[in-house]
């Protein structure tokens, strides 16, 4: 490898050089240190090059909310907060509204449209048992769902045509990996579900709520699927929301919006 441990960044149209750690510059990538390189990179372009905006950030949200209220919430919580749960009822839905509300949470004329198989055929028994879990769903826990497999709880404006993925379109995908007496895994960056073929409705059911509503929101497989659930606030956003909570945080993000526009200036 022609590689030290250092990277560039375009600051303003001028190419910098970065060490990435002390003496970066002279220190070459090897087989050896290639993961302590990778790590590195990692850990540069998504907490040390940004410290300096995501403290001030912080700073300013926590002067409009108190941490103490903040810190009640994770960050899938936060996400439903403030982007609310909507049902999900687009593009063909639009056009039906003879259909029931329970009807109009899910369609096949959009979700399954748009769902790809790995493994699986749409026919088989297990995807049968998913798709009728999730018609059974309120819209909060198929929120949660979304958020599991593909890192966000919204739909795009115009349906599940076109979800994006890390590299750029990605159809929400179901893909035949792991033990029945395991837990679905989630893919976020291919908006990827690793379902496994479960013998029966009421294990796929138990297990796929256990994941999305108690598993952290992180990369399952990469994280090996530590269970480190506390049951907090399983079900559903906690009601220790009180309306003063709302308040600061609509002025929060207004003032904070300002914050960001002023460093970038």
């Amino acid at each position: 490898m022609d590689e030290t441990f250092t990277t560039t960044e375009d600051r303003f149209g001028e190419i910098v050089e970065v060490e990435l750690k002390p003496g970066g510059a002279n220190i070459p990538v090897t087989e050896e240190n290639k993961k302590e390189y990778v790590e590195a990179v990692v850990e540069y372009r998504t907490r040390t090059r940004v410290l300096q905006q995501s403290q001030a950030f912080m700073q300013g949200l926590q002067e409009i909310i108190p941490h103490d209220l903040i810190k009640l919430f994770d960050e899938r919580e936060l996400e439903l907060l403030i982007g609310g749960t909507s049902e999900i009822d687009t593009c063909v839905l639009r056009h039906l509204p003879h259909l029931s509300r329970a009807e109009r949470i899910f369609c096949s004329n959009d979700w399954i449209q748009y769902t790809d198989y790995r493994g699986y055929e749409k026919t088989d028994k297990v995807i049968e048992w998913f798709w009728q879990c999730i018609r059974s769903w309120p819209p909060d826990r198929q929120s949660r769902l979304l958020q599991f497999a593909t890192g966000t709880s919204r739909v795009p404006v115009n349906g599940f045509k076109d979800l994006q993925g890390s590299d750029g379109p990605r159809r929400f995908t179901i893909d035949k990996s792991g033990d029945p007496t395991q837990l679905p895994r989630s893919h976020t960056c291919f908006n990827r579900i690793e379902l496994p073929p479960y013998e029966d409705y009421e294990s796929l059911e138990k297990k796929l709520t256990y994941a999305i509503e108690c598993v952290p929101c992180i990369h399952r497989s990469e994280a090996d699927l530590l269970l480190t659930c506390c049951l907090q606030g399983n079900g559903g956003i906690r009601c220790r929301i009180t309306v003063v909570f709302l308040c600061h945080l609509i002025a929060a993000l207004w003032i904070s919006g300002n914050v960001l526009l002023a460093l970038h200036a």
